[in-house]
Order: structure tokens, then C-alpha cells, then sequence
């Protein structure tokens, strides 16, 4: 019973991560090529993507 408790753990945690994998991929696939500017209290950012 225990074996297949944590057989079932194992899976669950590598579904989540690549899940996780997944999502990031998308995240930085989507991301808009150039440059960023950002303007806050700590001054002027600009980040080249």
C-alpha cells in the first residue's frame, strides 16, 4: 500500500513539473522582442529582450 502511495507522489510531481516546464516555455515564447523601458521611483530601467 505504501509503494503505491508514493509511486503515486512520484507522479504527481513529475506531472507538476512539467507543467511548471511547460508554462515557462509559453511564458518566454510570448514575451515581446526589443527593448522595455521602465520609469518607477528608483529611476529609469531599460532592458533589452
Amino acid at each position: 500500500m505504501a509503494r503505491s502511495n508514493s509511486l503515486y507522489l512520484i507522479i504527481g510531481a513529475l506531472v507538476v513539473v512539467v507543467a511548471g516546464l511547460g508554462a515557462y516555455v509559453v511564458h518566454e515564447e510570448t514575451k515581446p522582442k526589443g527593448v522595455e523601458m521602465s520609469i518607477s521611483s528608483n529611476g529609469v530601467k531599460v532592458e533589452q529582450n
